[in-house]
């Protein structure tokens, strides 16, 4: 199945991808997020779920940039993606602080 409506929501999932993966890059995060991330696969859709929970607590927290997380989370390969960001962003040359 394909079309405008699949092209937007894949465009959507990525633009989410990069939001969440240039966020963590930001804050220096990027070694230990993966190493979460590779250790929460297997609760994929609790972490979702969990997300919803704590939605208020996190908004608080974060920031509006708890949508791009859900979203990123909820898809079936949305954590493989976002490792996969991440690690492309480490490998990018750039100023180290």
């Amino acid at each position: 199945m394909s079309g405008p409506g699949l092209i937007e929501q894949e465009a959507q999932f990525e633009d989410s991808v990069e939001y969440v993966a240039r966020e963590i890059q930001l804050y220096g995060m990027t070694g230990p997020a993966v190493m979460f991330l590779e250790a929460s696969r297997p609760y994929r859709a609790l972490g979702s779920q969990a997300m919803l929970f704590f939605d208020p607590y996190l908004r608080t927290i974060f920031g509006g940039g708890s949508d791009a997380m859900q979203r990123v989370l909820a898809e079936e390969g949305g954590i493989d993606r976002l490792i996969e960001r991440l690690e492309e962003i480490d490998e990018e040359p750039g100023w180290d602080a």
